[in-house]
């Protein structure tokens, strides 16, 4: 009865419930994957149409590669921050480690492109004019209803716009009113900064752990990062805010997950650092550091 009760306890340490936390958020994580593949395919059926081919590919399923790009780079810091000792952290398994994390890099920074290109696409407008948009109704023709977002035209749907003046996204025989292109234009410029700010995080991230595994990372540095990262964490919850207001809520699921995701590894590399400054200070006093 006893041995039962300690596993018990056990289970329930706060350690392992941390743990237990951090491995569903990032499971929520893998599974968006899938809704953002979801989301791209039946928009980049409206823009492309069928000519993504290898060469364009991560431009039309840019949000798909970029997830799961980031979720691979995510384990990669998961691994070097919290499950691999120090002492395992070198030859062959260190850079493996390092050659997942450089694709995932690749493919992130090739997504960035593709939402810039995205940017671009969006806002290749040419006016549209025609006498009866519901003359379009069963036609190719669809809608901006959100960034991503192209539905069929439909009786409501073309009504409303049957008085306001129209434009067409080059090259598509996508159409929209100049609110609704002006609203998507807005989450395609969010979509940009939160990717690029998401680079300048990752490489911070990344000097850090480089420092830390050189025994060089200080309190100074780490506090110095802290605010630093601090700014570029505000710019993305407010993005994630107007996702919240004006985007979809996969968008705004997707960038409160990956916040909290990466607060976890924050907290992942301040406990790395307290303990290797805890192993250092017998060794520097005289005594024997403890051993991973």
């Amino acid at each position: 009865m006893n041995s039962v009760v300690s596993n018990r306890s056990l289970f329930l340490s706060p350690k392992n419930i941390f743990r237990l936390f951090k491995y569903v958020i990032y499971a929520l994580l893998t599974v968006n994957v899938f809704f953002f593949f979801k989301e791209d395919l039946a928009a980049s059926t409206q823009v492309f149409g069928d000519t993504v081919s290898w060469r364009n590919v991560i431009e039309a399923y840019a949000a798909t590669f970029d997830t799961a790009a980031w979720v691979v780079l995510l384990l990669m810091f998961e691994l070097e921050t919290a499950i691999i000792p120090d002492r395992l952290l070198k030859g062959w398994l260190k850079w493996t480690l390092k050659g997942f994390s450089l694709v995932a890099y690749l493919i992130i920074i090739y997504s960035f492109y593709g939402y810039v290109y995205k940017y671009g696409v969006i806002t290749d407008l040419v006016p549209f004019s025609i006498d009866d948009v519901c003359s379009l109704v069963g036609s190719h023709f669809t809608y901006v209803f959100d960034l991503d977002d192209y539905l069929p035209l439909d009786q409501a749907a073309c009504t409303a716009m049957n008085a306001q003046e129209l434009l067409q996204i080059a090259g598509t025989d996508i159409i929209g009113t100049q609110a609704a292109l002006v609203e998507a234009t807005r989450l395609a410029i969010v979509d940009v900064i939160n990717a690029a700010d998401w680079l300048i995080i990752v490489l911070l991230l990344e000097a850090e752990v480089y420092l830390q595994m050189s025994q060089k990372l200080t309190d100074r540095m780490m506090v110095a990062g802290k605010y630093i990262k601090g700014f570029f964490y505000m710019v993305l919850f407010a993005g994630a805010a107007y996702w919240g207001v004006k985007g979809s809520f996969l968008d705004f699921w997707d960038a409160f997950l990956w916040l909290v995701a990466f607060i976890l590894i924050e907290l992942n590399i301040f406990q790395w650092h307290s303990e290797t400054d805890e192993a250092l200070i017998p060794a520097a006093t005289g005594g024997h550091a403890p051993t991973n």
